[in-house]
């Protein structure tokens, strides 16, 4: 191989390097939003339940819960 073929060579294991890289920290950030969704989606309904917690005791409290 001669210097120029050796540099092309250099190159593109450089590149290949950097895209992998790329696609790593991709996949790492779609965990990262999926899991932030998720414990959004859980606070939202734990929220829910507690609220309705609240209209229940509220509807207990003023005899509208036959």
């Amino acid at each position: 191989m001669n210097q120029s073929q050796d540099l092309s060579h250099q190159a593109g294991q450089k590149m290949g390097q950097a895209q992998e890289k790329t696609s790593q920290m991709a996949d790492k950030a779609r965990e990262t939003a999926q899991s932030a969704m998720d414990s959004m989606q859980q606070a939202g309904q734990q929220m829910q339940a507690k609220a309705q917690g609240a209209t229940d005791a509220i509807k207990d409290t003023m005899g509208m819960n036959k």
